[in-house]
């Protein structure tokens, strides 16, 4: 899903090419956009689905809950599907997570900065198009309590719906826990790609690409001393080969 300015066209077709390097066999890649301007033509765009919530809470992350609709709500979209946020960056097979746990309905990837505590991170997660659409209607129904009760949607899902499964621990990592150094080897020592990481996400700052770069944006000063990374030369790379693999493709008809 992509709306707003946040991300650009760019974001979109970098995840295509890392999808596509990573899934044997054909693909069906789908972008939720407000703006496909830009995106490449293997991506199969359709609009965002809006939600009917207050500012601001109707441009953030709740919008998602508009995917646990039926199919008729999500342009016929239907069976299981692998969500993945725009700034993923896809580093293993993903085939492996069209397989796990074949008869589960969502699963999710860990949530890394509260473990053990059964919240899923839902930068990746795979769900049965209306298998769970009572998340959707309890929201918009009973949003004002829910608001108070659950800060974020991922902890309103995880609380919420009737069966979570999680990714084996090491498929989903969270780059800041994961890949960069603890303080003070951080300022000297470059992040590092886990070898059996599958996907690799970035929930808050710093990005992908400013990670790229070895920068840690951060709004108070103090917090510098400490929000300090290497640039992660590796995430350059897999977009690289990605793309080439992708265009290599394209152009041989494959």
């Amino acid at each position: 899903m992509k709306w707003g300015t946040l991300y650009g066209a760019d974001y979109v077709n970098r995840l295509y090419a890392m999808v596509r390097q990573q899934v044997s066999g054909p693909l069906r890649f789908v972008c939720l956009t407000d703006d496909p301007n830009g995106i490449r033509p293997e991506v199969e765009c359709h609009g965002c689905p809006t939600i009917d919530l207050p500012e601001p809470k109707c441009r953030l992350g709740w919008r998602k809950l508009t995917l646990y609709r039926r199919s008729e709500h999500l342009f016929g979209l239907d069976g299981d599907w692998l969500y993945l946020d725009l700034d993923v960056v896809v580093s293993g097979s993903l085939d492996p997570f069209f397989e796990y746990e074949p008869d589960k309905t969502f699963i999710v990837m860990q949530n890394w900065t509260q473990p053990g505590k059964g919240i899923g991170n839902t930068s990746v997660y795979r769900f049965r198009v209306g298998a769970d659409e009572y998340l959707f209607d309890n929201l918009i129904e009973n949003q004002a309590s829910i608001f108070e009760q659950f800060r974020n949607s991922q902890t309103y899902i995880s609380r919420t719906v009737k069966e979570i499964t999680f990714w084996p621990d090491d498929w989903c990592v969270l780059f800041k826990t994961h890949c960069v150094p603890g303080w003070p080897a951080r300022f000297w020592q470059e992040p590092v790609l886990p070898a059996s990481a599958h996907v690799v996400a970035f929930p808050g700052d710093p990005n992908p690409h400013d990670a790229v770069r070895g920068i840690w944006p951060v709004k108070k000063a103090y917090k510098k001393l400490y929000k300090q990374i290497r640039p992660a030369r590796w995430i350059q790379r897999i977009w690289d080969d990605a793309e080439a693999k992708a265009k290599g493709s394209v152009q041989g008809g494959a």
